[in-house]
């Protein structure tokens, strides 16, 4: 079995190592970092990132997390930016092309960009000689446009952007630089995540038995039954 996370980011993608110890010998975890790409981009290159299976089973789970990006201001950040209707049409087809290949909306987990905390990201971009180029109010707006189309297209949808700020919680200290997560987001994003691919996931048998399992006299008829 695997599981594909696709996403875009690059600095910090420790919830994916923590599923590949929580699922080891169930299922293969597949991180698909794209940094800096946007729903455009990743459309264009997802033929080429997750190919027809030969089982049609053979997949549990598809995470696609993108809009962070696509929120750039089309005014400072043009390379990035994605306009709100094309960034719905992008998810949308993302959605159609794995099920064109056998990966129906069952099994796909649509996670919305995390807020942005405009003062800590403002400093990043001055560092580098850049201007402000996202603001958290239009972010917000990709992340009510994300939460609509997995509701219209059948998908579960994990909605970061208001989790985080949840109960007037601190979430500078979910991000690294302003954008990207840190660790503790990471951890975030982990915990809030991991029920949803449970649900795909729990049932799954163990490849192999557990070494308690093996008769020690008869190994191999243990290990190949």
């Amino acid at each position: 079995m695997k599981m594909h996370h696709l996403h875009t980011n690059y600095f910090s993608c420790s919830y994916s190592q923590s599923y590949k110890r929580i699922c080891c010998r169930k299922c293969d975890v597949l991180n698909r970092g794209l940094s800096g790409y946007n729903t455009k981009w990743a459309l264009t290159v997802l033929p080429k990132i997750i190919t027809r299976p030969t089982d049609q089973g053979i997949i549990a789970a598809v995470v696609v997390f993108f809009g962070a990006n696509d929120s750039a201001l089309k005014d400072v950040n043009p390379a990035q930016h994605i306009p709100l209707p094309e960034y719905a049409e992008n998810l949308k087809h993302i959605i159609q092309y794995l099920k064109s290949i056998g990966i129906c909306e069952e099994k796909v987990i649509m996670v919305t960009p995390p807020p942005l905390d405009v003062s800590a990201w403002e400093k990043t971009c001055i560092a580098k000689g850049n201007k402000l180029d996202r603001c958290n109010s239009v972010t917000k707006e990709y992340t009510q446009v994300c939460v609509r189309v997995a509701t219209e297209c059948g998908t579960d949808v994990l909605d970061l952007w208001t989790l985080m700020q949840s109960e007037n919680q601190n979430f500078s200290t979910y991000l690294l630089d302003g954008l990207h997560l840190s660790e503790k987001g990471s951890i975030f994003l982990e915990t809030h995540l991991w029920p949803l691919l449970e649900k795909r996931t729990g049932n799954l048998p163990m490849i192999f038995p557990h070494w308690s399992d093996i008769d020690h006299l008869n190994s191999q008829a243990s290990l190949l039954r």
